[in-house]
């Protein structure tokens, strides 16, 4: 039995040891420069821009597939951080969208996700902006 609460306790101390390197990763990549509000405006285009790019068939298979589990993983009811938690909350579901679009873009090109941008010029400029994107 005395192995039973040594896994245990193990397991609990590399999850409490993930979630750590998880919140400092966050804190090191989050975004910074673009205000928060501003990106918010950004979400009804974004969420039609993910699906857009899904369902394209002309783009590589592999970006396909992260971007079906990128809606996956927003679609989950649990985080990475939970949502409780002032400002890291929300930020880890924008932190994972911008590294898979940068992971897009890197396969498919940055032409493919303008293509398919739904929204304005400026809006794309901050996607730009926020994701880190090169125009």
């Amino acid at each position: 039995m005395a192995w039973y609460w040594q896994t245990l306790i193990s397991v609990a101390a590399a999850l409490a040891l993930l979630w750590i390197v998880l919140v400092v990763a966050l804190l090191v990549l989050k975004p910074g420069t673009v205000p928060l509000k501003e990106a918010l405006r950004l979400l009804p285009d974004l969420l039609r821009l993910l699906r857009r790019l899904a369902a394209d068939p002309t783009l590589p298979r592999g970006v396909r597939i992260r971007l079906g589990l990128l809606m996956a993983y927003l679609a989950m009811p649990f985080d990475l951080i939970p949502d409780f938690v002032p400002v890291l909350g929300y930020a880890d579901d924008a932190i994972v969208v911008i590294a898979a679009l940068r992971s897009v873009v890197r396969r498919a090109g940055l032409d493919s996700v303008r293509r398919h941008w739904p929204g304005t010029d400026d809006g794309f400029a901050v996607l730009c902006r926020v994701a880190g994107l090169n125009r």
